[in-house]
């Protein structure tokens, strides 16, 4: 019977000390987590509350049910990253692909070469497992380097294909990520304009979009505007991407033989016969035997 009154007043007391001031500050954290672009450095409130959810266990808890009862998951809590979310699938706060093409006004046709836009992004950000698990690792990539590292993508895909004698032109109606590459191959880098601009429908003109849409949910920062825009990684970008690196588009792609250079930008190793390859100018990405 004590037992029973003794767990009875714990809970009583755990309670009590959970005010509305409390909750206030929980819903404040994850408010400032879901800006972004906020650096917590920059932000006095914000760092302070970083420090108490990190020293306060009952705090923690109160912010990480606030977040879970948003649809959020918690992905790190620290200076470095701030509180990183990313939305569960049945948040009001997750970006569906539709409502992604309606933001960049792609047809549906066009849907999945923006997802494979921006998994090749990933993939050439953090192209090591080590990269990934390091924290101070910065990723950089470049427009028309993804862009190359695609259509490389694209024809070692071609090349297994015809050495298992498989049929290269799937179904329209049924892409897949194999079909999705083939059709990357077949459109422009950067459409047919007279000054060869990047038309909104060009490869690079998707890769374009989706780095846009990473620099302004703040995954991405541009650096600068050479090889179609230059852009370096954020520390969320890396716990989404770690988030997602266990997917098997993201395991096949890797699998294609991604390398490391030592500037922090990365390539495909060269395929068998690359003498046909026709490459975006200036891609900013060589290939290395």
């Amino acid at each position: 019977m004590s037992e029973y009154v003794e767990a009875e007043a714990a809970v009583a007391s755990a309670s009590a000390a959970v005010t509305p001031a409390d909750a206030a500050d929980a819903a404040r954290l994850v408010a400032f987590g879901l800006q972004p672009k906020l650096q917590p450095a920059r932000d006095q409130e914000y760092t302070e509350l970083l420090r108490r959810y990190r020293e306060d266990p009952p705090f923690a808890r109160l912010a990480d049910a606030v977040a879970a009862g948003l649809g959020l998951v918690v992905l790190e809590v620290s200076p470095r990253a701030g509180m990183a979310v990313t939305a569960a699938e049945d948040s009001v706060f997750a970006v569906r692909m539709g409502d992604y093409a309606r933001r960049t006004a792609a047809d549906g046709g066009d849907r999945f070469l923006h997802g494979l836009a921006h998994l090749a992004v990933a993939a050439l950000a953090f192209p090591r497992p080590e990269d990934l698990a390091d924290d101070g690792y910065v990723g950089r990539i470049t427009v028309n380097g993804v862009d190359a590292f695609v259509r490389q993508a694209c024809r070692r895909l071609e090349e297994r294909a015809e050495e298992a004698g498989e049929n290269t032109d799937p179904a329209t109606e049924a892409p897949g990520l194999e079909a999705a590459w083939r059709i990357w191959a077949r459109r422009s880098a950067t459409g047919a304009t007279k000054d060869a601009r990047r038309l909104a429908g060009s490869t690079t003109g998707i890769i374009g979009k989706a780095v846009a849409f990473l620099t302004d949910s703040g995954f991405l920062q541009r650096t600068g505007d050479d090889q179609g825009g230059t852009y370096r990684t954020t520390a969320r970008y890396q716990l989404q991407v770690r988030d997602m690196a266990g997917s098997a588009a993201m395991a096949e792609l890797l699998e294609l033989g991604v390398v490391p250079v030592t500037d922090g930008t990365a390539s495909l190793l060269p395929a068998a016969d690359t003498e046909d390859l026709d490459l975006v100018a200036d891609a900013g990405l060589p290939f290395h035997s």
